[in-house]
């Protein structure tokens, strides 16, 4: 009895098990949405879908609704481009979105684009309904030194042909922002770009900024331009204030040198006093020397005695000119 009752446990639990590994296998609801839509899939496909690590409603579910739209796909390269790491419901959308807007968009290059990182189905969007891009402020300077911040806005539609392989929004940014700071810059005068803004679209939109991306630039509008900063005048002040400080600079320079010369000449006058004090002292000796040899008489004595005295008076009389202009000869 024991034995019976184990043996039919056994039995069902088996059965229990083997109904769960055939559900899992084979997605029947799965089938039966797949038939109800008129899509055909093996049970062999499900099953083989499972062993495959692919997950069947990822693959059926978009075949599902690409049929329901018209389009004739093949489960097998769905299920490729799922391996491959795609996203097979966004390539369908794509396929789905390009085939209404009468767009010529091939499964392999909408698969080739989703590989490629791109969003096809953003694509397909941009393609049909234009992208409006706004630029970050963009400042530049005229000629006349006054700095202008300009915003554009850039509407662009989406080169499908292009989209693997070409730039993106961020080169058509920075070649619009290249393209407002050159226009800017080569006129004379702020005055003329905003009274003509839109002679920096025309100029812009003339260059092909769109070459190599993976979109068309459709038009390019100045939005808004504000005047800013005055470059010129900062710059032309800074330079006055960088030439006053090398003056003074130079000036100090020559202050100083000046002032080393008079130090220098104050010690020659020194020197050159030391000079004549002793040769007066040398004098006395010289007129005892003449006085034994003879060459100096009395009268000569009493001459040189009297000049003398009128030396002295003469530098008594010019006393207060030499006391003035002594502290510029000290």
């Amino acid at each position: 009895m024991d034995s019976v009752l184990i043996v039919n446990l056994f039995l069902l639990f088996g059965s229990i098990f083997l109904v769960g590994m055939i559900a899992w296998a084979i997605p029947v609801r799965l089938w039966v949405e797949a038939l109800s839509a008129g899509v055909t899939v093996g049970i062999g496909t499900l099953v083989g879908m499972r062993l495959r690590k692919v997950s069947p409603p990822a693959v059926v579910r978009p075949l599902i609704n690409a049929t329901k739209a018209g389009l004739d796909l093949d489960i097998n390269a769905l299920e490729a481009h799922y391996l491959a790491g795609g996203n097979v419901s966004r390539v369908v959308g794509a396929l789905i979105s390009a085939d209404k807007a009468s767009i010529d968009l091939p499964f392999n290059q909408a698969a080739a684009i989703d590989l490629a990182g791109r969003d096809v189905f953003e694509a397909v969007q941009v393609s049909v309904n234009p992208k409006v891009i706004n630029t970050p402020k963009v400042a530049a300077m005229a000629k006349d030194g006054i700095q202008l911040i300009a915003i554009a806005r850039v509407t662009v539609r989406a080169n499908i042909n292009r989209l693997v392989g070409g730039a993106g929004e961020d080169t058509i940014l920075a070649r619009v922002g290249e393209g407002i700071v050159s226009t800017i810059g080569s006129a004379n005068s702020h005055k003329d770009v905003l009274e003509n803004p839109d002679g920096i679209s025309k100029t812009v939109l003339g260059k092909g900024l769109d070459s190599g991306t993976a979109f068309e630039i459709l038009s390019i509008d100045i939005a808004d331009v504000d005047v800013g900063k005055n470059i010129g005048a900062e710059l032309q002040t800074d330079q006055a204030e960088a030439d006053k400080r090398v003056a003074q600079a130079r000036a100090e320079e020559r202050r100083a040198m000046a002032v080393a010369q008079e130090q220098e000449m104050k010690a020659l006058v020194g020197q050159m006093r030391a000079e004549v004090v002793k040769a007066e002292a040398e004098v006395p000796l010289a007129l005892a020397d003449a006085f034994r040899s003879g060459n100096l008489g009395v009268m000569d004595f009493v001459k040189y005695r009297n000049m003398e005295a009128d030396t002295s008076m003469r530098s008594a009389i010019a006393g207060p000119e030499e006391d003035q202009n002594e502290p510029l000869s000290e």
